[in-house]
């Protein structure tokens, strides 16, 4: 049974990763790290501790025999572009900590990159897996960064670390945060408590999505699969569905009838201006398997249901 850390567990992706870890393997073998926020009424065992602080970090791998890491911890799009150096420091250095422990210590690893490691001069359409990779933000200069020193670190130790590059994610069990696609998460409250949306993006922005549910399954996935069938060791690309501000709008129009939007393009603009629109995953779907599970439809019925009787009970 495998001895599990997961930094950064009570963020968008830990906060469904570690119990369905738990599950799997059992409580007493998933250790969440956070570093300032811990989920209330969270059920499992607990540390926290400074991604950057590397002997902090090896104590705690040595403490629990850990031989696999989920490394979860590191800055978003938004709240990256508002502290660039604290954004590298985390982004970067976190992840530098987690390998030269796991280097030392031969333990297996699990990194997120993101989409935003392409750029403005990336495809923007079936975006292959191999393309121009030139990040024109402070989170996709840190992805980027971050997928190569991932795979440095196979070629030159011989490190199993593995990565999916993330669309854009949406969760009901954490509020949105300071990402580029968490207005699709944004929507659902302001829906639910006002019966209107301000936008931060044009009604045409089609960005990739997923649910969270397939990006936990894809985690698991990889994860899972026979180190031989592992064929990128930067990041795979990772797709579900693409959609629109005006789409997941209408679509929860089901639900919502009165819902009022308007547009109001901001700084985010830019920033999902620079990303790809339709991802092309083949490598992921051909090597080991990947297949999603939740269209738009499923998306929104699950958002709607589960942030709605958060919000009124």
């Amino acid at each position: 049974m495998p001895k599990i850390l997961v930094t950064g567990a009570f963020g968008q992706i830990g906060s469904e990763l570690v119990p369905t870890l738990q599950k799997k393997y059992d409580q007493n073998n998933v250790i969440a790290l956070g570093h300032q926020n811990v989920a209330a009424g969270f059920e499992g065992i607990v540390e926290k501790a400074e991604i950057t602080n590397i002997e902090a970090l090896a104590a705690l791998v040595d403490k629990y025999a850990i031989d696999t890491v989920f490394h979860l911890a590191g800055y978003l799009s938004v709240k990256s572009e508002q502290d660039p150096q604290r954004a590298w420091e985390v982004n970067l250095t976190g992840l530098k900590n987690v390998l030269d422990i796991a280097r030392e210590r031969k333990i297996k690893v699990f990194w997120p990159s993101s989409i935003a490691a392409f750029g403005p001069t990336t495809p923007k359409v079936n975006t292959p897996q191999h393309t121009v990779l030139e990040p024109t933000t402070m989170y996709g200069v840190t992805k980027l960064a971050g997928e190569n020193l991932c795979h440095y670190y196979f070629l030159k130790y011989g490190l199993d670390v593995r990565s999916l590059r993330y669309p854009g994610l949406l969760d009901h069990k954490t509020p949105p945060s300071l990402g580029t696609t968490e207005y699709a998460k944004q929507i659902f409250y302001d829906a639910i408590r006002t019966g209107e949306y301000h936008c931060p993006l044009r009604a045409d922005t089609t960005l990739p999505m997923m649910s969270m549910d397939d990006a936990v399954l894809a985690t698991l996935g990889i994860m899972d699969a026979d180190a031989e069938k592992i064929k990128v060791r930067t990041s795979y690309n990772l797709a579900a569905i693409s959609f629109s501000p005006q789409e997941i709008y209408e679509e929860l129009k089901k639900y919502v009838p009165g819902l009022k939007i308007d547009y109001r393009e901001t700084e985010i603009q830019k920033i999902a201006d620079s990303w790809p629109q339709v991802i092309d995953d083949s490598a992921a779907r051909t090597d080991w398997g990947w297949s999603h599970q939740h269209s738009l439809a499923d998306i929104v019925r699950e958002m709607y249901e589960n942030i709605r009787e958060k919000i009124t009970t």
